[in-house]
């Protein structure tokens, strides 16, 4: 087999791993849905979420690293990057309670654009006239959707805008991270810092009723786990292509969330939410594109 063909291969595996993780995260979201629509609070899937997620860490990694799962060279960055993601979680989880699935995800779709104002500020990065020109494009596709100009305008929408803004932080957090710790640390912190600041806040605030049906336990179970299995994914995928060439399949959440939302929820998109999605979806392809072509120059 020739060089070429064997770096092919990776990269259609790498593809792959990233399409059916952002599947897994599709999944995920279809049922904290659910959940906080018929059986639990958003702050319960939350927890439970983080708790599965947790027990994997603790299965699949302690037998083989023990305590050294806890030895970070940056513990106060990825404490900070743990609390980023578990804030997003939870105003997303949030929003699902009052927005369609196909809403929430447009607007999650706007944190590359986020993310690109973020690293001027923090990371030190140098953002031209056509990076900032798609930026503004972009949000002109979330005003599209959120539409606050008229009677459709839904408050929730402010929990879905705040999930997207902590998950870019989350995001710009991770490049500053980046090839810091293993992954299995990582993962330590993600899960364990969501688990340690929201049990007692479940306890005090939201206690587990015994009502809670056999299903629901199942299906937290499911959401927990699909998280775990889908950021391995992404981590692996990344060892085998560059961020570049595996950025676009983010957007294949929209395709899954489509699906999802109409099969499960029977909720198709409106045409303002397509509109908007297509506008940021376009915008961060064209950020991905200057992006791509300013790493190769």
């Amino acid at each position: 087999m020739s060089e070429a063909s064997s770096t092919e291969r990776r990269v259609g595996f790498a593809i792959a791993l990233n399409l059916l993780a952002f599947f897994c995260f599709a999944t995920m979201d279809t049922g904290a849905k659910w959940l906080v629509t018929t059986a639990m609070t958003a702050l319960q899937v939350t927890w439970l979420r983080y708790l599965v997620h947790f027990l994997w860490v603790l299965v699949m990694f302690v037998p083989k690293e023990g305590a050294g799962l806890m030895r970070s060279n940056k513990p106060v960055q990825q404490a900070f990057r743990g609390v980023l993601l578990l804030s997003g979680t939870l105003f997303n989880f949030a929003a699902l309670h009052y927005l369609p699935l196909t809403v929430t995800i447009a607007i999650f779709f706007s944190a590359p654009l986020i993310v690109c104002l973020m690293s001027i500020p923090i990371l030190g990065e140098q953002v031209g006239v056509r990076r900032l020109t798609a930026v503004c494009v972009g949000f002109f596709g979330v005003l599209v959707i959120v539409a606050p100009w008229n009677e459709r305008f839904d408050p929730a929408i402010v929990l879905s805008l705040m999930a997207a803004l902590c998950v870019s932080g989350y995001f710009v957090m991770s490049r500053r991270v980046a090839g810091v710790d293993s992954n299995s640390v990582m993962q330590f912190y993600t899960s364990g810092i969501a688990v340690f600041l929201l049990t007692p806040a479940v306890w005090l605030l939201s206690p587990m009723g015994a009502d809670v049906s056999i299903e629901a336990w199942g299906v937290a179970i499911m959401v927990g786990s699909l998280g775990m299995f889908g950021h391995s994914m992404i981590v692996r995928a990344h060892r085998h292509a560059e961020a570049s060439v595996l950025a676009p399949t983010v957007y294949s959440q929209a395709i899954y969330i489509v699906i999802f939302s109409w099969l499960i929820f029977d909720q198709a998109p409106s045409v303002s939410t397509a509109v908007g999605t297509i506008i940021i979806i376009g915008s961060g392809l064209y950020l991905w594109l200057r992006e791509t072509q300013g790493a190769a120059s």
